[in-house]
């Protein structure tokens, strides 16, 4: 079966691993999701991640969670673009999380990239998540 929303799986995985208090969780691997753990790791939201061979001509990234006192370090993971409703925004015009203690993670032509970097750079595009 076909997933539609391999993103929205990735988050929701991670959401959840956190809520049972996992150290890592398992992914399968592509590009994007790639980039964009890219993001949650420069920006301390995760521990890292690795790709790792399966064996079947499957790659998995392993995501190691990140904890702070017992609480996880991602309160709040929300997809805003979706296969059915895309989002999008420009450089001057993407949204804030919490005033700026959370980050929007934007899909630029400069790659995928925070909102900081994307005002930074005076980029805009594709608004996939925000985290907090």
């Amino acid at each position: 079966m076909s997933m539609t929303d391999p993103l929205g799986d990735m988050l929701t995985r991670i959401r959840n691993g956190q809520q049972a208090r996992k150290d890592s969780v398992l992914t399968p691997a592509s590009k994007l999701r790639s980039h964009v753990l890219d993001v949650l790791q420069r920006e301390g939201f995760i521990r890292g991640y690795a790709a790792t061979d399966t064996g079947q001509a499957l790659r998995e990234i392993r995501i190691d969670l990140k904890y702070f006192e017992g609480q996880p370090a991602i309160q709040h993971l929300q997809r805003v673009s979706k296969p059915g409703r895309r989002v999008y925004s420009g450089a001057k015009d993407l949204p804030r999380v919490r005033n700026g203690l959370g980050i929007t993670i934007v899909s630029t032509p400069k790659g995928v990239l925070s909102d900081a970097e994307a005002r930074e750079q005076n980029v805009g595009g594709e608004v996939l998540c925000q985290v907090f």
